[in-house]
Order: C-alpha cells, then sequence, then structure tokens
C-alpha cells in the first residue's frame, strides 16, 4: 500500500533529499502569453491565479505602484484602459486642456446624458479626447507596460443628439446634423459616424505608441478588447469592429464574451429564452472570423461570473461551463483571458441558492475553476476531429448589422434574422460560424467554406468590391444561399449601390447581377462558373418563429447536396464533440429531435467536476456542457500531470522519482491528477520554507492515476513522488 502522510517527511530519508522549491519570484520570466487576467487591484496571493499575463487596468496615478506589484512576481504586464468611458472627470471639466467638454457626452434625445456610473459618460471621441487618452498610454508605457488593450469603444444607438456629435456630422457628411430617428437613412448614417469616430479614437493613440515605441526603443503591442459584433448589434451599440484589422498598429483582440453577453435571450422556432451555449458558441465565431487570415491575435475571455451580482453560484457555474465549452470548439484559437476581476470571484459574495443572504465561492467551484483555467494553457494542439455535422456552412454577417437597430425601422431587434438563419443548423449538430463579409476580399479567407448563407434583410454590404470578391468564390465552386424579400426599408437609404451611377432596388440585385442571375428570377437554383446561386425570396426573421428551423434545415440540406459530394457529407445530430489534442469538449443540444443524452466511454478526467473524478462513463444530458480529458488520448510516456488546480513548475524526472512545484492562489484546495505507471511508494510536499505540507492521495490501479489533495500556496509548494 502506497503511504502518505506529513509525518513521512520528517522520517524518510529520500524525502530530506527533495530539492529545494523555486518559488514563482525565484522562477525563470515567464515570456509565453497563452493565458490572461485583468485586475484593477495590486497583487494578492487569494488572487494569484498563475496566468502568463497580468493586464493592470486603469491609468490612474496609482497604476505605476499596482503594476509593480504583478511585475515582481514574475507575471507579463499589460495595461488596460476603457476607450469610451472612465474615470476621465479632468478632461470632462477642463482641467486638461482648459476647456469643458461636457457636450462631448453621448446624448439620448431627450437630453440625458448616458452614464456609465455618476459622471463616468460614455463619450463622443472628438479628436481632443484622443489627445487626452495618450497621456493615460504614456503614464502605462512609462510604468513598464508591454502592451496596451483600449477597452470597449462603444457608442449607443441611443445616442447621437449631443452638440458634439452634431458638429463630427457636419464635418463627415458635409451635411446639416439629422435626429437619427427621423428616418432609416439618418439611423443607418448615424450608426457609419458613430463607427468612424471610435476608429479615428484608437487610430490617433496606436499611432502615438508606435511613435513613443520607436523613441523609447521597446516594442509595445495594442490591442482591442471588444464584445462581439452579434451582442453589440443585439444591445444596441455601434463599435469600429472589423474595421480595426486595416488600422496600422492593432495587434488584434480580445474577444469579450461571457455569460452577460451569452445569456441575452433570443428567438428560436418561436421561443424566446437564453440559449447561452449556441449564442456563445456564434459569438466566439464571429470574433474568430474576425482575424482569422489577418495575421491579428484574438484572446478568447469566458467570466466564472458576471457583472450582475444577483444570481447564485450554481447559476454562474452552469453558464460558465457553457461558454467555455464553446470558446473551445475553436481550435486555432488558443489565447485565453481565463477571467476579468479575479477579486470579484474568489472574494465577492453572491445570493445563496436558499435566498438567505449571500456566500463566498464554493470550495469545489473553486477548485474547479483553477483547474480549468490552467488546462487553457495547453490548448495549442495541433490533432483536432470533429464529430459533427459538417464545418465548412458559414452565416455571413456584416458590421452594418449595428447599423440598423433602433427607431424609426427596428425591424431586427432581437437579430431574428441572423437568428433564424443560424441557430436550426447549429442544434442539429452543425457547426455554422458568423463569416465576415467586410473579410470576403482577404486571400483565402473565404476557401473553408462550401456553403455560404447570406440575406440583406438585415444588413447592407459596406461596398461593392465585396461583391466581387463572392463571385470569384461562386465561379470557384461554391454554393450562396441568398435569402431575402427586399422588404427592409434600409435597401431605399441612399448608399452605393443607388448613387454615383449605380441604380440597383437593393445590393442584392447588384450581386445577383454579377453571378448571372437574371433580373427578377424567381426562387431556384442558378449555375455560375463551376458554383451556384440558391435564391429564396423570403424574409429570415420568418424562420425564427414557430415551424421555421424544420424549413431552414430542409434547404440548406438541398443548397449543400449541391457541393461535390455534399449529400453524403451531410450529417445532423443532436450535438456537437471536439476532439481537441486529449481533451474532449461536448455539448448536447436541447429543443433538438432527440431530447436523450450522449454517454461517453473511456476513461476520462472530468474537468468540470471539483474533484477531478476520474471516470469510465460520462453521461452528457440534454443542455449540458462537458470538458474532460480522454486518458487514451494522452500522449508521451513516464509520470505527468494531466491537471491541476495550480500551475505546475519545475517538473524533474529520474528513474526513481518524479517531482513538480505546484502554485496556485491562497485558500483554494488543490486538487492534482498524475500519470503513473504503477503505484507510488511515497508522496512527501513541503512548502517554500521547507516545512511539510499536508497531502492526501487517492490511487486509480484501472486508469494509473494517482489523485492528489493539498492547500494551494502562492509561494509553491513542491510535490515528491518516489516510484
Amino acid at each position: 500500500m502506497m503511504i502518505s502522510a506529513s509525518l513521512l517527511f520528517l522520517l524518510s530519508p529520500v524525502a530530506l533529499a527533495v530539492t529545494p522549491v523555486s518559488t514563482p519570484r525565484m522562477a525563470r520570466r515567464q515570456r509565453e502569453e497563452r493565458t490572461c487576467f485583468q485586475s484593477y487591484d495590486p497583487y494578492g496571493p487569494d488572487i494569484d491565479v498563475r496566468s502568463d499575463v497580468a493586464i493592470v487596468y486603469g491609468v490612474d496615478p496609482s497604476l505605476p505602484q499596482r503594476l509593480t506589484t504583478w511585475r515582481e512576481r514574475g507575471y507579463i504586464t499589460h495595461v488596460m484602459t476603457g476607450v469610451s468611458w472612465g474615470s476621465y472627470q479632468d478632461y470632462l471639466y477642463g482641467r486638461f486642456d482648459g476647456k469643458e467638454h461636457l457636450d462631448e457626452a453621448q446624448t439620448r434625445k431627450d437630453g440625458t446624458r448616458i452614464s456609465h456610473g455618476g459622471d463616468v459618460y460614455y463619450m463622443v471621441p472628438a479628436v481632443s479626447f484622443g489627445e487626452y487618452l495618450k497621456v493615460g498610454v504614456k503614464r502605462a508605457i512609462d510604468a513598464g507596460a508591454e502592451a496596451i488593450h483600449l477597452e470597449e469603444p462603444e457608442f449607443w444607438v441611443a445616442a447621437g443628439y449631443s452638440d458634439a456629435f452634431k458638429r463630427e456630422w457636419q464635418s463627415y457628411f458635409h451635411e446639416p446634423w439629422q435626429p437619427p430617428d427621423s428616418s432609416p437613412e439618418a439611423r443607418y448614417r448615424s450608426g457609419q459616424l458613430k463607427y468612424y469616430l471610435y476608429r479615428r479614437a484608437l487610430g490617433q493613440v496606436f499611432q502615438f505608441v508606435r511613435d513613443y515605441s520607436q523613441k523609447i526603443g521597446r516594442p509595445v503591442r495594442t490591442y482591442v478588447p471588444t464584445h462581439s459584433m452579434l451582442n453589440y448589434a443585439n444591445w444596441g451599440i455601434v463599435s469600429p469592429e472589423s474595421s480595426l484589422v486595416d488600422l496600422p498598429g492593432c495587434d488584434g483582440y480580445i474577444g469579450q464574451v461571457w455569460t452577460g453577453t451569452a445569456r441575452t435571450p433570443n428567438v428560436y422556432n418561436g421561443v424566446t429564452r437564453e440559449r447561452t451555449f449556441e449564442t456563445a458558441f456564434l459569438e466566439y465565431g464571429v470574433l474568430h472570423n474576425l482575424v482569422r487570415a489577418t495575421g491579428r491575435r484574438v484572446w478568447y475571455l469566458a467570466d466564472p461570473i458576471e457583472d450582475s451580482p444577483d444570481h447564485t453560484w450554481a447559476d454562474y457555474r452552469v453558464n460558465y461551463q457553457h461558454t467555455l465549452a464553446a470558446s473551445l470548439l475553436f481550435p486555432d484559437v488558443w489565447r485565453f483571458e481565463v477571467m476579468p476581476w479575479p477579486g470579484r470571484i474568489f472574494r465577492g459574495t453572491y445570493p445563496k441558492e436558499n435566498g438567505t443572504g449571500k456566500e463566498g465561492i464554493p470550495p469545489a467551484y473553486a477548485t474547479q475553476l483553477l483547474a480549468d483555467i490552467n488546462v487553457l494553457n495547453d490548448m495549442r494542439q495541433t490533432s483536432t476531429k470533429w464529430e459533427a455535422g459538417p464545418s465548412d456552412v458559414g452565416v455571413l454577417v456584416s458590421d452594418t448589422m449595428m447599423f440598423e437597430r433602433g427607431e424609426p425601422a427596428d425591424t431586427n431587434a432581437r437579430l431574428e434574422g441572423f437568428y433564424g438563419l443560424a441557430l436550426p443548423l447549429l442544434k442539429r449538430g452543425i457547426p455554422v460560424t458568423p463569416v465576415q463579409l467586410e473579410n470576403a476580399k482577404l486571400q483565402g479567407y473565404l476557401k473553408p467554406y462550401r456553403l455560404l448563407i447570406l440575406s440583406y434583410e438585415f444588413m447592407k454590404p459596406p461596398s461593392g468590391e465585396l461583391h466581387q470578391a463572392l463571385q470569384q468564390w461562386v465561379q470557384s465552386g461554391g454554393v450562396l444561399l441568398y435569402v431575402g424579400d427586399g422588404t427592409d426599408p434600409y435597401h431605399k437609404i441612399r448608399e452605393w449601390w443607388n448613387t454615383n451611377g449605380m441604380s440597383y432596388p437593393t445590393p442584392a440585385e447588384h450581386l445577383m447581377h454579377l453571378l448571372g442571375v437574371p433580373e427578377g428570377a424567381q426562387s431556384g437554383t442558378y449555375r455560375f462558373g463551376r458554383g451556384r446561386v440558391v435564391l429564396v425570396h423570403a424574409n429570415p426573421k420568418e424562420y425564427a418563429q414557430a415551424g421555421g428551423a424544420q424549413r431552414v434545415l430542409d434547404t440548406v440540406r438541398s443548397a449543400y447536396a449541391l457541393t461535390p459530394g455534399g449529400k453524403a457529407r451531410w450529417k445532423e445530430q443532436p450535438y456537437v464533440l471536439l476532439q481537441r489534442g486529449p481533451y474532449t469538449i461536448v455539448h448536447v443540444f436541447d429543443e433538438s429531435a432527440a431530447d436523450a443524452p450522449l454517454t461517453l466511454h473511456g476513461q476520462f478526467i472530468d474537468l468540470f467536476d471539483g474533484n477531478l473524478s476520474v471516470v469510465r462513463q460520462r453521461e452528457v444530458r440534454s443542455g449540458e456542457s462537458s470538458l474532460m480529458i480522454d486518458l487514451s488520448r494522452v500522449g508521451g510516456s513516464g509520470p505527468r500531470v494531466l491537471a491541476s488546480a495550480s500551475r505546475i513548475y519545475s517538473e524533474r524526472r529520474s528513474a526513481h522519482s518524479y517531482s513538480f512545484v505546484s502554485v496556485g492562489p491562497q485558500g483554494v484546495e488543490c486538487v492534482t491528477r498524475v500519470r503513473l505507471a504503477k503505484e507510488p511508494r511515497l508522496v512527501v510536499a513541503r512548502r517554500a520554507d521547507g516545512s511539510p505540507a499536508e497531502v492526501t492521495t487517492e490511487w486509480n490501479a484501472a486508469a494509473g492515476v494517482l489523485g492528489l489533495r493539498y492547500a494551494n500556496s502562492t509561494e509553491g509548494v513542491r510535490v515528491t513522488i518516489q516510484l
């Protein structure tokens, strides 16, 4: 029988010879940037989650001191600040440049300013505001920030009535301002201007960072943490999104998807409700396609809780698991923001299930959470395998979806047009992704897709150049399914398809002309080059209503059959499953044809279980997400840590022993699973100061997995296993 007790540390001559612990501050400085988190708080041992990067929030005068506390613990340090709102009262009240800027607050029709709380207003970003942002960014660079994150460039649809916005309108359009709610054209133009203004502001700051970096001789990168375009369109916000890809100095994005965005209700088969996994999958999908083929970096965010403090820990946990699982279904994305605000997770209290008060994070969830975020460091896997329907189907989307929200023609209030096309496919196990129309002009961008679905009833193409890219794709063999009835009032606005010599009633008619579809063509299939155009005269909003899901499936199935071998490749099932190296990610859909669980057999470590249980069978129920390690797919040989609620450093192997240093936040129990060929003779743990650490063990002979439990330490626990 294996022996494991802290007393044996004092008795065993083998234990006395164990190598001293190297604490994180003594270890080689971290250089890889796979995982990160953001925090306004200075370093604390209870929030030391050991990701690669600590993004220190805020550019106030306390920044240098706060940043230093994280850097001293071995973290790469970035800085994040709000670009549309923040504690910018010195700018508002004239202390920055001697001019009051209150009229630059985003303002509703009734004259009220849009606030993030008190006089923290969302801004109309004038050129002077860009100059103001540079001051805080310079402070961050001088403090040693290796990258700058300009968070959430957001302009509310409800805004557009301030004097500053009216001045910008005149300057941009060379026409008098029009109330955004006065006509569909005014609403659309309002969106175009809002989009441009934040792109301009970011361009100002990016250029400053590039120039200042050259001056000091140190490269500093710039990123934009942003919600998905789908969420912004749903919530009534305009943000520059895909246009930043072409902006010099933009190194990429943090894709901000979490329970708070993904639980936003949508409509499927006539039922409006939360669909967190499905919404998250589509949000991550549009963010993935934002940067694919651009060379830019994207980090995926998931949040173990959310901004609303009114949910229980059980609610947060289930929805976090949905968003995390959804994020892992994009295997070429392997960088993650593991959480924002660790302080509000590990120090916060939230309502109890019985409604009798509040409680801190349950110990099992804390342990599970740390195991999950440490797994994210290992997601750069090259071996992937789908068990799902065809993954080469996409729904084209454009940032102009954000321009068609708000009075007087808010015809897509819950994005029924988009979700009506996408959700029926996803619910049948087809991992359909939103495809950024603006990127269609990029070399090879459309190549992965055999079938693309398009509608201009809830968005418009920003330029005719994009139609030429679609023309070339169809001509080369793609199948384009166009759904539209021409009733969207935004077809009639002044835009490129009906000005400067163009006279098309809708942008779709320009596209059909390029694709050789006869004017006034009926619904049907038309050949173009080696490809096909399938034309359906219907409004996609209809597909969100009762019975619409089956109509979409029937239509898309028939269109996909037109691709080479498409009929044989088509597959429908009530789940999606991805093998990503040794990791199995699965979601079983509810509201599907079969409301039955999916049973997986083998040897697995359940990463959504605070015990990191080793199981031979896992039943994933309808509406449930799962993340597991498939032990049969773990590569290599010899002992290794498979999963841990800590970061593992300094692994050492010999013929007779295996050791590692385990580092994690104070106050959370660590569960670690280790692969071994046989039951060990002895397990010893000790702290950085050399004192013994209590460790309990569990040996699973059938799986060859050793389980360990001990208290986490930010200074490190050296675990030595005698083989």
